[in-house]
Parts: C-alpha cells; sequence; structure tokens
C-alpha cells in the first residue's frame, strides 16, 4: 500500500533535489562572476550565502530521495537507519546557521541602502521639474479675448533661470511677462522665481511697466545678489485703450506682428541688478485685433550651428512666413526650426511665449 505513495515522494524529491542543484549551479556561476568582476567583499558575502544555501537544500532533497527510494524496498529497521543521513545537512546547517544570518542582515542593510539612494535620486530629479513648472508652466489660464501659445525645454544644467508669465492686472489690461537670470543652478533658480512674483505684485500697482521694472530692480538689488543678472522685458496689453505698452530690461528683442509687418521691440533700459539707479522707458503702440507678440530667451536665438547663430532674423522670418498660424503651433515650429539648424543639443534653457489678440 505505501509503495505507490513511496514512489511518488521519491520523484518529488529527486525533481527538487534538481531544481536546487540548477539553481546552486547558476549561483556558483553568479559568485564567480562577482569574485572576477567585483571588489565589494560584502556583494561576494552575499552571493557567497546564496549559493551555499541552494547546494544545502539540493544535497537535502536528494538524501531525501535515497531514503525514500531505499525505504520503499527495505525493512522498517532499515529505514530508520537511513533517516540518520538527513542528519548531515542539518548539522551543515547549523555550523552555517550564523553566517546565514549575518549575511541575511547585511543583504536587508544594503537593500534600505538601495532604496534610500533611490529615493534620493527621484528626489533629485524631481525638484527641477517642480522649479520649472512654476517658472515656465505647462498650462497658462484661458484669457478671454487672447489666444497663448508657450515652449519651454530645459537646457544641460539642474536648474533652469528661464521663467515666463501671463497674468491679468486689471479688468481690461493682461501682462506678458519672459525673463533670463544668468546662470545656472539652484541660485538662478530662486532669484527667476523671486523675480516673477514679486513682479507681478509691482506691475498691480503700477501701471507703466517701465516703474515696475525700476521697482523690482531696486528689490532684486537688496537681496544682495550682485553676481547674477536678469534680462526681462514686459508686455502690458489694454484692450480698453486698444493699446500694447511693452518695457525691456536688456532683454532680446522680441516680435510684433501689426500692420501686415513684422517689428522687433527693443530694449528700453539695462539689465537689472546690474545697476542701482538703471532707469527704464515703456513705449506704446496700437493695439489691433489679430495683432501677435513673440516673446523668447537667448537660447532660442543663440542656437549654434559651428559659427553661425540661428539669430532674430530667423525668428522674424519663420513669424513672416505665416503670422495666421496659431501661437501654440508657432511656438512648437520655432524650437523646431532652432533644433534642426542646430549642429548638437541645444544646451541652454529655451522659453518661447506667443500672444494674439483675438
Amino acid at each position: 500500500m505505501y509503495q505507490p505513495i513511496l514512489g511518488f515522494v521519491t520523484v518529488a524529491c529527486a525533481a527538487a533535489a534538481a531544481v536546487w542543484g540548477r539553481s546552486a549551479r547558476y549561483r556558483l556561476n553568479v559568485l564567480a562572476r562577482i569574485e572576477r568582476e567585483s571588489d565589494d567583499l560584502d556583494l561576494q558575502s552575499i552571493a557567497r550565502s546564496d549559493y551555499r544555501k541552494d547546494l544545502l537544500s539540493a544535497l537535502l532533497y536528494a538524501i531525501l530521495t535515497v531514503i525514500v527510494a531505499v525505504a520503499a524496498v527495505s525493512s522498517s529497521s532499515s529505514r530508520s537507519l537511513l533517516l540518520v543521513l538527513v542528519a548531515i545537512p542539518a548539522g551543515a546547517s547549523l555550523v552555517l546557521g550564523r553566517n546565514f544570518v549575518k549575511e541575511a542582515r547585511l543583504e536587508h542593510g544594503r537593500t534600505e541602502l538601495e532604496r534610500r539612494a533611490q529615493e534620493v535620486l527621484v528626489q533629485n530629479e524631481l525638484a527641477p521639474r517642480l522649479w520649472a513648472e512654476r517658472l515656465a508652466p505647462d498650462h497658462l489660464p484661458d484669457f478671454s479675448g487672447f489666444e497663448l501659445g508657450r515652449v519651454y525645454q530645459a537646457g544641460s544644467g539642474l536648474m533652469a533661470g528661464d521663467f515666463y508669465d501671463v497674468v491679468r492686472v486689471g479688468p481690461t489690461r493682461l501682462a506678458a511677462i519672459i525673463g533670463d537670470v544668468s546662470g545656472h543652478g539652484i541660485d538662478p533658480a530662486i532669484t527667476a522665481f523671486q523675480a516673477k512674483y514679486l513682479l507681478r505684485v509691482f506691475l498691480r500697482q503700477y501701471r507703466d511697466p517701465a516703474q515696475a521694472l525700476e521697482e523690482l530692480n531696486t528689490q532684486m538689488l537688496a537681496m544682495g545678489r550682485q553676481e547674477e543678472f536678469i534680462s526681462l522685458c514686459v508686455v502690458l496689453f489694454d484692450t480698453e485703450a486698444g493699446t500694447l505698452r511693452f518695457a525691456s530690461a536688456g532683454h532680446p528683442a522680441i516680435w510684433l506682428w501689426h500692420e501686415r509687418e513684422v517689428s522687433p521691440l527693443r530694449a528700453t533700459g539695462p539689465l537689472l541688478m546690474m545697476d542701482p539707479k538703471g532707469t527704464y522707458v515703456s513705449r506704446e503702440i496700437r493695439l489691433d485685433p489679430n495683432d501677435l507678440c513673440l516673446l523668447y530667451t537667448d537660447g532660442l536665438a543663440e542656437a549654434r550651428n559651428g559659427d553661425q547663430l540661428f539669430g532674430e532674423e530667423r525668428i522674424a522670418t519663420q513669424l513672416r512666413r505665416d503670422p495666421g498660424v496659431s501661437p501654440d503651433v508657432l511656438c512648437k515650429s520655432l524650437l523646431e526650426a532652432a533644433r534642426d539648424f542646430s549642429s548638437g543639443p541645444i544646451t541652454d534653457d529655451v522659453a518661447i511665449l506667443a500672444i494674439r489678440r483675438t
């Protein structure tokens, strides 16, 4: 009656021994490779422990296979004697058990360190994206009477200093802002964040964007960051007056599509944080339906192909070619044209903002 059952158990134990044996052989190959390629003693110890565990399991099931197979055809006294063989892997486990526990703790410690290191890496990757979202958000609110487009591409630095903003500063007035803080890293990113949100306040206090820039210049210099400079342009759309008023602190020329012409709106004062007594002026232009204003940071114009720059004129030509295109498509096509022109990756940050009065 017991022989069929013992025969089944024999086959099961033999299969388990084969499985653990193959695993032990694999572990041995891994151990050999680690010892050959790595000087990490902890890693070698963990690999050696894994190999020994699998080898002991294979040995135990092999002995059980012999015991059960012999038990199926032998007397009960012989069966009892064969069970003594089980003491071999059991004794080996007792001898090596302390090392197994130590190595298990070591592996747990390494796993915890790897988990914490991964968390740090995730945070390091997430931080620049969170800053970029605050400085150059992917989504801007809808403003009645205007169509907006924007594009932002981070350069090779960890943190960006380029930023843009579109904010309503009165019932009929909409301000578009674009700026670039010199340098890369956390300090320029913080400076950009401060400038962006301080300017929101000053544009509500002063109807003239030049006055807002002068106040911003004073407040940013008071923070004591003398080594940083900001190029910045403010364009104030007034739908009631039908005008566009702008002031630019050393920023690259922005382009205006007005009366079937593309015209540059150039700087009206020095870079911010360069001169405590810097003065700025505003200029006003009539604003008609379908007029479009294109703002960008210097990373776009300074895309390089050898010694040649993408340049302001190529940007203006892109706008002249299809002035009726949607602002969003215009921004994306400009960035794509700069990438195609550049002989390598664009390493500087690029921010592009387009606003059309509908």
